[in-house]
């Protein structure tokens, strides 16, 4: 099982770069210019929103460190180049890879909280965690190419941006 989450988060990781090239064709103004009612209000938020995402299921929650979360803050956000977002989610990376090795035999295995955890499930499996951060990260993906078509900055033609097949 651990072989085929890990060639599963390498496809999600294939998809990523492409969505970089493709952020990284786009004017860096773009890249903040609000998109009213829309993702987290601008390109740059709602992909760094995904960072935190995984920050926190994997990292807060799946290792019980709720004293220690933080999300990016709006002056970081602000901030924030394409540069900045991929150094951002190599430490995404780096903390998915913790994750898998200390899950790695027991995926289905209930991650029991306390309740200092209100409002949240008090005993989710590792792959649920997984699959919900993997598809909230596609869900934010699909848009974030919505926002930039928006804003006047076509993604390719083709579905290069999908990533899976390309």
């Amino acid at each position: 099982m651990s072989e085929i989450v890990q060639q599963q988060y390498d496809w999600i990781r294939s998809a990523r770069d492409k969505v970089f090239a493709f952020l990284d064709e786009i004017p860096p103004v773009r890249l903040h210019q609000p998109v009213p009612e829309f993702g987290h209000g601008s390109i740059m938020r709602t992909h760094l929103h995904v960072v935190d995402c995984y920050r926190f299921w994997l990292e807060s929650f799946a290792f019980k460190k709720i004293t220690e979360h933080r999300d990016i803050t709006a002056h970081e956000i602000e901030r924030a180049d394409v540069k900045y977002a991929r150094d951002r989610f190599a430490e995404v990376d780096e903390m998915v890879r913790r994750f898998f090795n200390e899950y790695r035999d027991r995926w289905s295995e209930p991650i029991e909280q306390d309740e200092n955890w209100q409002g949240y499930p008090k005993a989710p499996a590792p792959l649920l965690l997984f699959t919900h951060v993997m598809t909230h990260e596609f869900h934010h993906k699909g848009q974030i190419v919505s926002m930039a078509k928006q804003l006047g900055c076509p993604p390719p033609a083709d579905d290069r941006l999908g990533g899976l097949f390309t």
